[in-house]
């Protein structure tokens, strides 16, 4: 949350520079304040794992967030069960069509890296919600498998497919320390990636609305953001919880897939020891400063006036 000063006080300017959110008296007596809602499009297999991990992230600030959880309706889960989707998700027609509307939403990752975009089985519904996504919500956040997804279709970035699985803890750099995206980051953070493909650095230098903020020298671009704050795209999984890497190199050893050991995760290699968390203090920062710049301090107080009003149908029929 921001800083709340007298609009003279000297070290406002000085705070202002090092990319601190001050709030002077002018503004903070015209702030209003309501309940932020976020939607959480869950493509994840064990949908569980991945709700607690994003509900932990977005409660680390004092802002007020209403989370609906998602799902798809021309796509069947096998992994969780249809009550508990039925308890605890909507579909995404069934929300929009019911007049609900999303200050942010969130895309997750899916294990389909190796498969073409139009082989997905949800590929014409997710195309639907993106178009939606563009015109009526304030920021989205697409992750690992969703932010390839939707580079492709807003910009036709292509990707590709690596020589190996990307498993581990990778060191990453931060490019642009003035973006409000990147506050509080070290110079040098850790952040962890689980992927066959990749989007290059190149393909998305070619698009002028398109800012590579972070990388690494192993995992490639981390995270990338449209100038206006409206499209953050998340390269891996920071989201991920200390164990989540160790459950997917042990099944599958299981399956006899013969993983590689998660590189810079265990200590001295040996995958019977406990993991080190090396990234979560950064992963908060990441999903914080989401949420106070570019959807709190974008988002309209009136959500009715977020962005135009529509449907998926009327926006598949304009499409």
């Amino acid at each position: 949350m921001p800083i709340r000063v007298q609009s003279n006080l000297p070290a406002k300017e000085e705070l202002e520079k090092e990319n601190i959110f001050v709030m002077d008296e002018g503004r903070a007596l015209h702030q209003d304040i309501r309940p932020i809602e976020i939607g959480i499009l869950n493509l994840m297999p064990i949908k569980e794992d991945t709700e607690l991990q994003l509900l932990r992230l977005l409660s680390n600030t004092p802002l007020q967030v209403n989370v609906t959880f998602l799902t798809l309706s021309t796509h069947q889960s096998k992994n969780t069960s249809k009550s508990h989707l039925n308890n605890f998700y909507t579909t995404v027609p069934e929300y929009v069509e019911g007049g609900g509307k999303l200050d942010g939403i969130i895309i997750t990752g899916a294990p389909l890296e190796q498969m073409d975009f139009d082989k997905v089985d949800f590929w014409d519904e997710l195309s639907r919600i993106l178009d939606y996504i563009k015109d009526h919500v304030t920021s989205a956040m697409f992750v690992c498998w969703g932010a390839l997804a939707a580079l492709n279709y807003y910009y036709d970035i292509p990707k590709y497919p690596l020589e190996k699985k990307l498993s581990g803890i990778y060191r990453h750099y931060v490019n642009n320390r003035k973006c409000p995206l990147m506050r509080s980051f070290d110079d040098v953070f850790y952040a962890p990636h689980s992927r066959f493909s990749e989007a290059r650095k190149e393909d998305i230098q070619k698009v002028p609305e398109l800012e590579i903020l972070s990388e690494s020298p192993e995992a490639g671009v981390f995270v990338a953001m449209k100038e206006d704050g409206s499209e953050i795209y998340v390269m891996g999984h920071p989201e991920y919880d200390r164990m989540t890497l160790d459950n997917e190199y042990h099944r599958d050893m299981d399956r006899g897939l013969n993983p590689e050991i998660p590189k810079n995760y265990y200590e001295k290699d040996d995958p019977s020891t406990k993991p080190y968390l090396t990234w979560r203090a950064n992963s908060n920062n990441l999903y914080t400063n989401w949420l106070n710049y570019y959807v709190y301090q974008a988002t309209p107080y009136d959500i009715r006036d977020v962005k135009s009003p529509g449907n998926l149908a009327k926006d598949d029929a304009r499409r």
